[in-house]
């Protein structure tokens, strides 16, 4: 069999991979989209190691797939999956399922150089939830777990599908971390590189750290260290190397499932979705009767079922010689015989429930319905890649959701949790470093940014430094770092540093930060203390024939919802407190106006006139807290960019 040819992207990604890893051993990711090829670009890093390496993935159709395109070079490889009933080690190169692999870890004693991982955003972190013991390997970010009874538990308390693909996800997230343990013991230098065509997870946000563009996802610990080549999917739309996707709203009938509460992993409870849709009957069936009609001249349809119960519902309204149904229960030579039939075309029809979103690849499917609630970006992309690869007659792929999953497909709603409806991903230029950030902010009806919700620049900024290793001549090198510009920040009371709004200890004296409850609490018990719940702020002169003697003064008058007022005074003509007001507002004004002006520059008042002026703009605290003096009462603590319990001004009870 003729070996295949690379496209450009793959072959560079290819590069990417070769030249990263000459530089460092630190664990990489290169995201390619469903439906790009990645099979062929693990193919070509197969064929270009001259040492052993290992390729996991998760399922056996995987398995398969990457070692035939592999052995497609003319070359010979091993297969080591209980499902393709071969075990085989003895190759330069090893496919595996990861199952397999780490069920039987002392087949894998010799030396390999690199591990693959496809689909890699499976690979997970050791959640503290499962268990406190975890172990670091700090050359490759990964937190391994060493205990998983508690996800043994988990799973025998939830129903039979949704326990399958939860216990799916963690177990075998933990069962990569060991056999990437066990590889290293036996060879320390040991690279590891994942693809994925989503790299990111419900409940974590990036699965990598540092992007090769030059930013920041995270400073937490995650999977991977880098991003080292990405891939839009709409290059790959606008190069014809994927059909286009047909997104189009339910026009007759839709679930209504916003009364839903996700878990604390971001899932929906299997129970509360079934008596949901319980109470609505007659949706259902309409919803399948419009997938029909609109599927009369389309090839192949996949329906994402929410449910087992659901999924057999669905099921039942459609013609039954030209269905079928997959659930995690059903037997694999059945699930088998039933896939080879949709890809033969015998039937139309296929209804599942969380099993085929990754590595099953039928490229005549022409329209998919999704009857499912997810929270995971993730998630919604590697159902509608099952449409997205080329096939003839096909000229787009029909997608229709029916459950208001409020999800872009080319600009993924992740890292933060998408703030409110009407935010959008917005570019925000960082003063300090002038790295151009997306975060999630709010728009006017004319296209201007209004306000944004990103907390600290991701720009990556670097800085030679010295190493002086018994040398006659010192080596300089690169570091690099996040840039510490913080949009918004808590202010340490000991240090004056500046912090994340979520940080309980201070960055830069280790001294632990005052909780903003606690502190809100502790005012509250004082009967000297006033807080006001801050909706409002007023600017004003204080005149010499207001005061009878001095300068003129700022007045600055912090109201709540209800009119109740607390106040404080600013002597612009003394540079203390000139320099005390900027302590308190320059950096968030500075922040405020390069939002509204487009500019990169830092803002400091320094007359009084020049604070008049700047009362629609000024920062608003959301709590001041004043304690009593002998006539008045005196500001203690402004409390900015609160998260915490207490309800905030203007905000719903």
């Amino acid at each position: 069999m003729a070996a295949f040819q690379l496209r450009d992207y793959q072959q560079e990604a290819v590069s990417k991979v070769l030249k990263h890893f000459k530089k460092t051993n630190e664990s990489a990711v290169i995201v390619l989209p469903t439906g790009s090829g990645k099979s062929l670009v693990i193919a070509e890093l197969a064929r270009l190691a001259k040492r052993k390496i290992l390729v996991l993935t998760h399922v056996k159709e995987l398995v398969e797939q990457n070692h035939q395109k592999f052995e497609s070079y003319g070359v010979t490889a091993g297969i080591y999956s209980a499902g393709l009933k071969l075990k085989e080690t003895q190759h330069q190169v090893t496919f595996a399922s990861i199952q397999s692999a780490a069920r039987n870890l002392d087949d894998f004693n010799t030396p390999y150089s690199l591990i693959i991982i496809d689909e890699c955003h499976r690979v997970n972190l050791a959640s503290t939830d499962l268990t406190g013991e975890h172990s670091v390997d700090p050359s490759k970010g990964l937190l391994i777990d060493k205990s998983q009874s508690l996800l043994k538990d988990k799973a025998k308390n939830a129903p039979s599908d949704e326990s399958k693909e939860s216990a799916g996800k963690l177990g075998n997230s933990n069962q990569y971390q060991q056999i990437i343990d066990k590889l290293m013991q036996v060879n320390p230098e040991l690279k590891l590189l994942g693809l994925t065509a989503t790299p990111y997870r419900l409940g974590m946000g990036w699965i990598y750290k540092k992007h090769y563009r030059g930013f920041v996802r995270t400073q937490e610990k995650r999977p991977f260290e880098h991003c080292i080549y990405e891939l839009p999917l709409h290059y790959l739309i606008k190069k014809n190397y994927l059909t286009k996707p047909n997104l189009v709203d339910a026009t007759i009938e839709h679930y209504d499932f916003s009364s839903l509460r996700a878990n604390a992993s971001g899932d929906y409870s299997p129970t509360d979705i079934n008596h949901l849709l319980n109470k609505n009957p007659r949706v259902t069936q309409s919803i399948i009767e419009q997938v029909i009609e609109l599927g009369e001249k389309r090839q192949g349809i996949m329906i994402f079922a929410a449910t087992v119960e659901h999924a057999k519902e669905v099921y039942s309204y459609l013609p039954a010689t030209l269905s079928a149904l997959i659930t995690g229960a059903t037997d694999n030579a059945e699930r088998d015989a039933l896939i080879k039939a949709f890809k033969r075309k015998d039937i139309k029809y296929l209804v599942n429930v969380s099993v085929l979103t990754t590595g099953f690849d039928a490229p005549h499917v022409d329209m998919i319905a999704i009857l499912r609630p997810t929270q995971s970006v993730s998630l919604y992309q590697q159902i509608i890649g099952r449409g997205l690869r080329l096939s003839e007659n096909k000229k787009d792929c029909l997608v229709i959701d029916y459950t208001g999953n409020d999800f872009d497909l080319y600009q993924p709603e992740v890292g933060e949790k998408k703030p409110n409806s009407k935010s959008q991903p917005v570019q925000v230029v960082c003063p300090s470093c002038e790295f151009p950030n997306i975060f999630w902010g709010i728009c006017d009806d004319d296209g201007y940014l209004v306000e944004h919700y990103g907390r600290r620049c991701q720009g990556l900024v670097y800085a030679p430094h010295i190493e002086q290793e018994q040398q006659e001549q010192p080596e300089q090198k690169i570091s690099e770092s996040q840039c510490d510009y913080r949009f918004v920040f808590k202010e340490c009371p000991h240090c004056g540093g500046e912090n994340d709004i979520a940080a309980r200890t201070c960055l830069q004296c280790f001294e632990v930060l005052v909780d903003p409850d606690d502190m809100l609490k502790k005012a509250l018990q004082l009967k000297d203390s006033k807080i006001i719940r801050c909706a409002g702020l007023n600017l004003t002169r204080v005149t010499d024939t207001d005061t009878g003697k001095g300068a003129d003064k700022l007045k600055i008058i912090y109201h709540d919802e209800e009119g109740t007022e607390l106040n404080e005074s600013f002597d612009f003509a003394r540079p203390i407190q000139v320099k005390a007001f900027n302590a308190i507002f320059a950096k968030r004004l500075s922040a405020k106006l390069n939002v509204q002006l487009g500019s990169t520059e830092s803002f400091e008042v320094t007359t009084l006139d020049q604070a008049l002026k700047l009362e629609n703009v000024l920062p608003c605290p959301d709590f001041v807290i004043a304690r009593k003096q002998k006539y008045y009462w005196r500001i203690k603590d402004r409390l900015f960019d609160y998260q915490g319990k207490y309800r905030k001004a203007n905000a719903l009870k």
